[in-house]
């Protein structure tokens, strides 16, 4: 081969170095893994509330203040006007039910019985976790307070609910 021949084979080779023949191949991300759910600890099965939730990392939480109810009629329907209250805000947030991973109850002790309606409250509570529209149970925490600053109000529920980001 002339040198004039080698020189041009050597120009074509340095030229033809950046084509996808002698290009480094470039790494290919595998795909990201699914996103993780949320875990939680039902135990037992039966029971409608969880012993413990975990929300991965990433995931979007709202925190929704509580908010009391005075309606007439008890802890039950005090309860269930509180519950309907939150899932508007829930409903307003882009979130439901279902991505309720916590909740605060506090109840004020019935003025006609001395004592907190905790039955009353479950009876309601239940309508809305653990059912077949959400069978989502949050954990929970219920306390009996001396009052609350709404006058009348028997309950006030806060919530914590999260959602992975898909």
């Amino acid at each position: 081969m002339k040198c004039s021949a080698l020189l041009a084979a050597c120009a074509l080779g340095v030229l033809t170095l950046g084509t996808p023949a002698f290009a480094a191949k470039k790494a290919v991300a595998p795909p990201p893994p699914p996103p993780a759910e949320i875990k939680r600890d039902v135990t037992p099965p039966t029971s409608f509330l969880a012993r413990s939730v975990e929300v991965p990392a990433g995931a979007s939480t709202l925190y929704l203040s509580g908010i009391p109810s005075a309606v007439a009629g008890g802890t039950g329907p005090q309860t269930a006007d509180v519950l309907t209250k939150l899932g508007v805000v829930l409903k307003a947030a882009g979130y439901d039910y279902a991505d309720v991973v916590n909740v605060k109850v506090y109840l004020v002790a019935d003025p006609t019985t001395g004592k907190m309606d905790f039955a009353g409250m479950n009876e309601e509570y239940k309508k809305v976790f653990g059912t077949a529209t959400t069978p989502a149970k949050p954990s929970r925490v219920t306390v009996q307070i001396a009052g609350l600053a709404l006058p009348g109000a028997l309950v006030e529920i806060e919530m914590t609910a999260a959602k992975v980001k898909r």
